[in-house]
């Protein structure tokens, strides 16, 4: 058993709130743990000029971690200037993997605007942002009649090696003292997007890869599960 009582291969439990705001096309409160992010998404007329008259859409990502999300305050990015390298790249990875899953012909020339707020974390925030980013598109597309524009899912899950074990869904704990941990993108019907792994200790051999690879796509199939259910429930 691990520190919190899970099975090596249980995700943790998730809280999802659809619709949890108004004013955004469509917004999901995603909660895996005590890692709880905000998720919004916009669809606005218009592409960048480099996509104009292309028939195309586009698609892309913001992601940002509130200043008391991990318990000591840190600055806002609006007062650093400019947003630190860790955001730049997790930002782009979550409009990667949205893209991945992404018919823009049948988007058309608009801009679906994803912006992930993280307002708590415990581990797996980039996760947790690509879980619910997903679940806000497929809820603003919905609602001007796009579903289309969304080819299949796509949903990510951290996994890793904690005191000898293979394990899946880290948290704080686990992911600072993991001898190996690695961030799996999938889509829900078992294709890679991305795989993040490092060693942090010893090298790790291909056989490792590929039981962490399975005992990821095992967290993808319920966290697709859960994405459709919250993808499809009624408007409030």
């Amino acid at each position: 058993m691990r520190h919190d009582g899970r099975r090596p291969d249980e995700l943790r439990e998730l809280d999802i709130v659809h619709d949890y705001l108004e004013q955004p096309h469509g917004s999901v409160l995603y909660a895996q743990g005590k890692t709880i992010v905000l998720c919004t998404a916009t669809v606005e007329e218009g592409v960048p000029r480099w996509l104009a008259r292309s028939g195309r859409g586009w698609m892309t990502a913001e992601y940002a971690m509130l200043p008391a999300s991990t318990g000591e305050r840190t600055q806002r990015a609006v007062s650093r200037g400019r947003p630190d390298g860790r955001t730049v790249e997790i930002q782009r990875l979550i409009g990667r993997a949205l893209r991945s899953v992404c018919d823009f012909q049948a988007l058309g020339e608009r801009t679906l605007w994803l912006d992930c707020d993280v307002l708590q974390a415990d581990g797996g925030t980039r996760c947790a942002s690509i879980t619910g980013a997903w679940i806000a598109a497929r809820r603003a597309l919905d609602r001007f009649g796009l579903s289309k524009a969304l080819s299949g899912s796509i949903a990510a899950v951290s996994v890793g090696i904690v005191e000898g074990e293979a394990v899946l869904d880290l948290d704080y704990v686990e992911d600072s003292s993991a001898e190996t941990d690695m961030n799996v993108v999938m889509t829900g019907d078992g294709r890679l997007v991305e795989v993040q792994a490092t060693a942090e200790r010893d090298p790790f051999s291909r056989e490792l890869l590929d039981a962490l690879l399975d005992l990821a796509g095992g967290g993808i199939g319920e966290l697709t599960s859960a994405q459709a259910e919250a993808a499809d429930a009624p408007a409030e």
